[in-house]
């Protein structure tokens, strides 16, 4: 059998092009605007346009500062290791894709794609390291709708979503905060030096619905913490609060802010948790935002890069697959049918965790 595993990702403008990055946001918006009361699918389409045109000024002073989003890039990098480990394991029938929620090549061109390569088996992987809603779910539901839409294709499809568990992930994850800290000389339990897990936020209407995405947040902090030997860190969330809407709390800025004004700490060491590529959030909010916000009320910031070309994620993603492609049962690989993607073929490392409180 041809498989295709598909890498999902959010995707960002790789150039500060304008007439870009509006339909860049308004698909954004339009993915999430069951977070408001609308009337029709053109009512939601119309409202998002207006979100988008609203967040464009900032967004735009973003992507200029940098010369636009690296994300792509790294992203094809990922495909490319993936594709090459799997290949030294003798899976010599998977083809790699790479599909994006809001930037092209957008997933249902993919879906397309595969079915004119007589792909037969897909295997759908978002690139997220945390399970959340509008991130891993929406992209696995695009992704299959999509392929319902190709007139006549019908292969075996399965997913796999939160695997932040991984032991290689972990590993990687708190071999690149370390190689920091000694870059940097660092003493992340030094009394002055406070410790900031930075995840993405998401709104806590989907956290009432039933989203274990805090947990995920928590939990994964909680092993970094203890591989690193930490004392002591904070959480905190980068929140988009272009809805009247409630998001995520403490926000990692008000974090930061509250630990200058109480004297608390003389630096912050900030990790982009959620993130497995370098973009917008971690170059602009973290880097340049969240630094002034620091520097203001008298902190030193350093930041932890994100590990997006750490050798061993090639490693990571072909243990995640094996099972499919090899035609394992994927709970020999310790996966489970998936808690937060309900749906037949949907597997995870995160079903053991109790259901949310």
């Amino acid at each position: 059998m041809e498989t295709g595993i598909v890498l999902l990702n959010f995707g960002e403008p790789a150039t500060p092009d304008r007439d870009v990055v509006l339909e860049y946001l308004t698909r954004i918006f339009y993915d999430n605007a069951s977070l408001e009361d609308v009337e029709s699918d053109e009512a939601a389409w119309e409202r998002s346009r207006e979100l988008a045109k609203r967040r464009l000024p900032s967004l735009m002073e973003e992507y200029e500062e940098i010369g636009g989003s690296p994300l792509q890039e790294q992203a094809d990098a990922q495909a490319a290791a993936l594709e090459e480990e799997l290949a030294t394991r003798g899976h010599d029938d998977v083809t790699v894709y790479r599909a994006m929620q809001f930037m092209e090549p957008l997933i249902p061109d993919v879906a397309a794609e595969l079915a004119d390569d007589d792909v037969d088996r897909v295997l759908a992987v978002p690139i997220y390291p945390l399970c959340g809603p509008s991130t891993t779910v929406s992209s696995i539901d695009s992704l299959e709708s999509s392929i319902d839409d190709v007139d006549g294709y019908e292969p075996e499809f399965q997913s796999l979503t939160g695997w932040h568990r991984s032991p290689i992930y972990n590993r990687l994850r708190a071999d690149g905060i370390r190689e920091f800290l000694d870059e940097e000389g660092l003493d992340p339990n030094d009394p002055d030096t406070v410790f900031v897990f930075s995840a993405h936020g998401t709104p806590t209407k989907y956290l009432e619905e039933g989203s274990r995405y805090d947990q995920y947040v928590e939990e994964h902090a909680e092993a970094i913490g203890r591989l690193l030997e930490l004392d002591d860190y904070e959480i905190g969330y980068q929140n988009h609060s272009n809805r009247d809407i409630d998001w995520t709390e403490p926000e990692t800025e008000d974090v930061v802010e509250e630990l200058g004004r109480t004297d608390a700490a003389e630096r912050v060491i900030v990790e982009p948790m959620s993130f497995m590529h370098e973009q917008s959030e971690t170059l602009v909010e973290l880097d340049v935002d969240l630094r002034e916000d620091a520097e203001e009320v008298g902190l030193e910031l350093h930041r932890v890069p994100v590990p997006h070309d750490d050798p061993r994620f090639g490693e990571l993603l072909s243990d995640l697959a094996e099972p499919f492609v090899s035609g394992l049962e994927p709970s020999y690989y310790n996966l489970r049918p998936c808690q937060c993607r309900d749906e037949p073929g949907t597997y995870c490392l995160n079903a053991g965790l109790p259901p949310q409180q």
